[in-house]
């Protein structure tokens, strides 16, 4: 009885060293799997690629208060349309073309680009800022050099600013009832 225990606890113990060396493998070799997934990363920027569907077109969402516009944007005459219709007729007053066209001027690429806008939510300021913020990310989706002069004049930076909200007890998000003092 002694000698098959023996040869239990040997078998087993070899097991376990086989085990503890398979892990040990693992382990180095996750290392090492780590240490070139990391090590040509480190002190670099990320490198911004084209990223273009295969009809050539970039596309990308913009968001401004509670609007958010769908972009497609593709090389072109520079006529852009927003839900089926011209920029011209949809956002009516100029203050509002110049927000769509800004993009375009700080690219120094006008007329260079036909844009497809579908456009949902908030009002007519919210959305003309959501379709500007839709074409600049797209605008660098399809030339990521253009990132740059995009990033500092702030086009790619979703404006947080939202309608604060109404509290209980007040007429309106931070107006108050008139008080009466008696």
């Amino acid at each position: 009885m002694a000698t098959t225990t023996r040869k239990k606890t040997s078998t087993l113990t070899g097991i376990k060293a086989a085990v503890k060396e398979q892990a040990k493998e693992e382990k180095a070799v996750a290392e090492t799997v780590v240490e070139v997934a990391i090590s040509p990363a480190e002190g670099e920027a990320p490198k911004h690629v084209k990223k273009v569907d295969k009809f050539g077109r970039a596309m990308a969402t913009g968001k401004r208060k509670n609007a958010i516009a769908r972009v497609w944007l593709k090389p072109g005459s520079g006529k852009i349309v927003v839900n089926g219709r011209p920029v011209e007729v949809y956002f009516a007053r100029p203050v509002l073309q110049m927000i769509v066209h800004q993009p375009f001027a700080v690219a120094d690429r006008a007329n260079q680009f036909d844009v497809e806008v579908n456009v949902t939510g908030g009002g007519l300021s919210g959305q003309a800022g959501a379709v500007k913020h839709g074409i600049s990310k797209a605008l660098t989706y399809f030339e990521p050099e253009l990132r740059a002069p995009l990033k500092v004049a702030k086009f790619l930076r979703r404006d947080a600013r939202v309608v604060e909200r109404k509290k209980y007890g007040h007429a309106k998000a931070r107006k108050r009832f008139q008080f009466s003092k008696r």
